[in-house]
């Protein structure tokens, strides 16, 4: 019996430690959990960003960042005091905007599926914003098989963060704009596709839409080398959100995030730099087609190439404007190149 008690007491006292390690962000109007809040510092480091289940690390964050900003759905929603996280759980207001009305187009079942939307792009070392990108692009999906047949990125922008650095063996000081990816939606036609050796499948019910968390993790127990450059605890992590109670097929999709982490460091370098790269997705049409003959640009990570200003939209997921509240005139646009 004193075993038990023992054993007992133990459990709770390890169960409420790792609760205090950990902040969950909910939602004011439904108290659910909300994945993917941005927490920025002061000097607009992303310090942590929440799973599927609204949890970050306590650890993140650093007291003597003082001010912490709260992004989420792409919107500033908070800023709070380093005692704010204090308690266990912060409600936020999620419902910054509109869910906007998907346009449905060609309901007639043809060939095709394509989904059209918004995305942006962008990349940190050591939490630190690098580079950033975001534009329109259309999705074209075999109807039949559901499997990717083409990324059509219509007109894009291209953003680097200004910095005199550019040392060989210094891998923090590099220009990663190569990183920047339009999203790769190659299976969200098949969530099964997702289930390998390596990944995690979690789903998350909400109000507004239902989500999915598949994360992968690989080179978890030995570095690999090459050229003189260690690369270690790769990662993944890809959200993809459906319209409520839906099948989750490609016609229920609304939005589809993936952050991929990566370490990486010259064999003369004391440390591994931390390297995440984000790609997201918000959906605005979808319909049938026989045609996959689209008109696109080529998405060149040196420039911009645009027509219009299609980030004005009120909808459209525009993070150049919360980076650019920390970076100001360090974080400049690429030329135009149309």
């Amino acid at each position: 019996m004193k075993r038990n008690y023992l054993l007992c007491t133990l459990f709770v006292f390890l169960f409420s430690f790792i609760q205090a390690q950990t902040i969950t962000f909910v939602s004011e109007q439904t108290n659910k959990p909300l994945p993917k809040v941005s927490v920025f510092g002061k000097d607009g480091n992303i310090l942590a960003y929440s799973d599927i289940d609204g949890k970050i690390d306590k650890k993140s964050l650093s007291q003597d960042q003082e001010k912490f900003k709260i992004v989420y759905d792409n919107f500033s929603v908070a800023t709070l005091s380093y005692s704010d996280f204090e308690q266990n759980t912060i409600k936020l207001n999620d419902q910054v905007k509109e869910i906007e009305t998907i346009v449905i187009k060609n309901t007639k079942p043809a060939k095709y599926i394509f989904i059209k939307g918004n995305f942006n792009s962008y990349v940190t070392v050591n939490k630190r914003l690098n580079c950033y990108a975001d534009g329109v692009v259309t999705y074209i999906f075999d109807n039949k098989t559901k499997k990717l047949k083409s990324t059509n990125v219509e007109q894009y922008r291209v953003y680097r963060l200004e910095d005199p650095k550019n040392e060989k063996k210094h891998t923090d000081s590099w220009d990663y704009g190569s990183s920047l990816s339009v999203p790769e939606m190659k299976n969200v036609g098949n969530i099964d596709a997702y289930k390998k050796k390596n990944t995690k499948l979690k789903e998350l019910k909400g109000q507004r839409k239902d989500e999915v968390e598949i994360t992968g993790e690989y080179l978890q127990q030995k570095e690999f080398a090459i050229f003189g450059f260690r690369f270690f605890d790769l990662k993944g992590i890809i959200n993809i959100a459906f319209e409520t109670d839906s099948q989750k097929t490609l016609k229920d999709i609304l939005e589809y995030n993936e952050i991929d982490f990566l370490k990486l460091k010259h064999k003369t370098e004391k440390d591994y730099n931390q390297l995440m790269a984000y790609s997201n997705f918000y959906t605005t049409e979808l319909g049938f087609t026989n045609d996959n003959d689209l008109e696109k640009v080529k998405f060149k990570k040196e420039h911009s190439n645009y027509n219009t200003k299609f980030w004005q939209s009120p909808s459209f997921p525009n993070m150049q404007t919360i980076f650019s509240s920390f970076f100001k005139d360090d974080l400049k646009e690429q030329e135009n190149k149309k």
